[in-house]
């Protein structure tokens, strides 16, 4: 289950790392118990989400683009 369409736009699993993230969830670990998606797929789904230009990451926290924001 991809967290994002084949046209860049987030899924539902995309849709819950994103608001874990608004939610204040930096690291995979948390961003998966808040998500309640499995850890593997949280970090696949933020290499996809930073593709897509909702995401980035700093140092080594995850944070929402202007573009994240907007979908949440």
């Amino acid at each position: 289950m991809p967290c994002t369409t084949p046209d860049g736009k987030p899924t539902a699993s995309g849709r819950k790392v994103i608001l874990a993230i608004k939610q204040g969830k930096e690291i995979p670990e948390d961003i998966s118990a808040a998500s309640g998606l499995p850890l593997f797929r949280v970090r696949s789904g933020l290499r996809e989400l930073i593709q897509a230009g909702y995401v980035k990451l700093e140092g080594e926290k995850y944070t929402l683009t202007p573009k994240g924001l907007e979908e949440v």
